[in-house]
């Protein structure tokens, strides 16, 4: 049975893989493992062992708490849940703006981001 936690750093390993550009193959080749094994870990089917996270953070230059982003626990007290809140990167056209929005000019991507805060609030 997969575990909500290892379900969630899946999908934060391929949110970001997809992000940069990185096909399963080149992120495991650059890890040292076969691009099944990532397959595996993206759909939580298979658990990342700390160092092999370490190794993926490095190559998708992104700091190991990032997979853990957006995972809260709830209860802990009581039952030990844990809830993964709806996940905004799910969405294919969401991922895609991101992508796009980085792809930007630093300063063309503020102005940017301006315009759109502007509009948010007038909503």
């Amino acid at each position: 049975m997969k575990h909500p936690v290892d379900v969630h750093v899946g999908k934060r390993v391929r949110h970001r893989r997809w992000m940069v550009g990185m096909t399963q193959q080149q992120l495991a080749e650059s890890v040292g493992i076969k691009f099944q094994q990532i397959q595996k870990y993206e759909t939580g089917m298979n658990r990342v062992s700390a160092s092999r996270l370490w190794d993926i953070a490095e190559t998708l230059s992104v700091p190991v708490s990032f997979f853990f982003d957006g995972l809260n626990a709830e209860n802990a007290g009581n039952s030990g849940d844990l809830t993964v809140p709806g996940d905004i990167l799910a969405d294919k056209e969401a991922l895609e703006l991101v992508r796009s929005y980085y792809a930007i000019p630093e300063t063309q991507r503020r102005r940017l981001f301006e315009l759109a805060r502007v509009l948010s609030d007038v909503a």
